[in-house]
């Protein structure tokens, strides 16, 4: 088993560093055919292969390159029903037990685990053995739920974020019965590639819904934090919409995107949160 994840997870890295090499030589062509097309000079950095580039170019089908994905992990994804696996750090308060039932119900086909004395690398192997397309893991500091680990199986990615402003549903008024109906999904703001990564890795943890389900679950971006909101809505006219708070609610602050599933040291990074990104304020990653 761990030989054949070793070679699995070989051939991944592998088509990786191609598509990589692939994208970037696409940017290269489409940086040409915009000089070209706008009459302007070609770039200096592209002035070298500008021949074997036109010629390329020449070659080259419109439409071949409509849809750029940069990996297939999300291949299946519309076609079998994301399976989770959600669990907490080691010795979980009572907080953050209440918070990892909560999540449970948001995410449809999601089982709970008691983490107790289970490393990481024992974890991933249980979702990998088990058949979960999804693994995540619920963190505090001093009873407080203030960070999530999301990671997709079998080889990644795995997303790290922080959260704050965690509140429960029990804390919030007004709170009626869950529906188990697959919700609805609203992701708003997120413009940047690296935005529409983060929104890949979050919408498929559901599976697909139907139309008449009146159940929301809601990811919208303001300044880099995600916040996360789950409603259920009762239609009282042809005009007229009552929106009513599920819960829970709290916010997300992505620090990490790691090429690997969580117990991978050696996992190259995608993106990483650094200190002097807190002082940029007018750049926005997501």
């Amino acid at each position: 088993m761990q030989r054949r994840d070793v070679r699995l997870r070989r051939e991944y890295l592998y088509r990786k560093s191609l598509e990589a090499k692939e994208q970037a030589l696409l940017t290269r062509k489409r940086q040409l055919k915009e000089a070209l097309d706008s009459d302007k000079p070609i770039p200096t950095e592209l002035r070298k292969d500008a021949h074997e580039l036109k010629r390329d170019l020449a070659l080259d089908d419109p439409d071949e390159h409509k849809s750029n994905v940069l990996d297939d992990e999300y291949a299946s994804a519309g076609v079998t029903d994301p399976r989770i696996l959600i669990t907490t750090s080691h010795d979980p308060s009572s907080k953050l037990t209440q918070f990892l039932k909560e999540l449970r119900l948001v995410f449809p086909n999601c089982h709970r685990m008691n983490r107790g004395g289970t490393s990481m690398k024992e974890l991933v192997d249980v979702t990998k053995g088990e058949g979960f397309t999804d693994l995540m893991i619920v963190h505090e500091t001093r009873g407080k739920p203030d960070g999530l680990i999301v990671s997709h199986m079998p080889n990644g990615p795995t997303a790290y974020f922080n959260l704050s402003n965690t509140i429960l549903r029990h804390d919030i008024e007004g709170t009626v019965n869950m529906p188990e109906v697959f919700p609805h999904l609203i992701f708003e703001n997120f413009s940047t590639p690296l935005g529409k990564r983060v929104s890949t890795v979050l919408k498929h943890l559901f599976p697909v819904c139907r139309a008449d389900s009146t159940r929301v679950v809601s990811c919208v971006n303001r300044e880099d934090y995600v916040s996360f909101r789950h409603h259920v809505y009762k239609k009282q006219s042809h005009n007229t919409v009552d929106l009513l708070e599920l819960g829970p609610r709290f916010e997300m602050k992505l620090y990490q995107v790691k090429l690997g599933t969580p117990e991978q040291a050696e996992a190259e990074n995608e993106w990483v949160l650094r200190p002097y990104m807190n002082t940029a304020k007018k750049r926005k990653v997501l």
